[in-house]
């Protein structure tokens, strides 16, 4: 299967780096994970489309408004693990698309996805992410 368009929704299987291995000086994501396209915006002076993903965690968010937790239903329509996950909206990747981070989906040697999140749900991950970036200092690693 060919790499996906990145559209808002999608969720993408990931080398996701966290801000605080940035910060340790690490440039490579030490898991591939799921993470959620939530903006895709096309540049002109390179044809390049700048890409926002969120990670997808297995971990409880300290402050609850720092996350939004996946429901079962819909975990398991994205083929994704029983265990409890939550969209990460306090800090984020941005790249050119498809850069050098996604990765094929484990088990699935022929995608680079895991599908769409309905827009209902994606609508509310955006919320949390406005009003999050909104109020605090941006936490974006850029991976190019």
């Amino acid at each position: 299967m060919p790499i996906p368009l990145p559209e808002p929704g999608l969720v993408i299987s990931f080398a996701y780096l966290w801000r605080y291995e940035h910060e340790k000086g690490q440039d490579e994501g030490r898991k591939n994970r799921p993470s959620v396209i939530v903006l895709a915006v096309e540049r002109g002076e390179n044809d390049a489309t700048e890409v926002t993903v969120l990670p997808i965690t297995h971990t409880p968010p300290a402050d609850e408004a720092g996350a939004i937790e996946i429901p079962p239903a819909l975990k398991r329509h994205l083929g994704l693990d029983d265990e409890r996950s939550w969209v990460v909206v306090v800090e984020g990747n941005q790249f050119d698309w498809p850069g050098y981070d996604l990765r094929k989906v484990p088990g699935k040697n022929d995608r680079y996805d895991y599908g769409f999140l309905p827009p209902v749900f994606f609508e509310k991950i955006i919320k949390a992410f406005s009003a999050w970036h909104a109020t605090h200092k941006s936490r974006m690693v850029l991976r190019d």
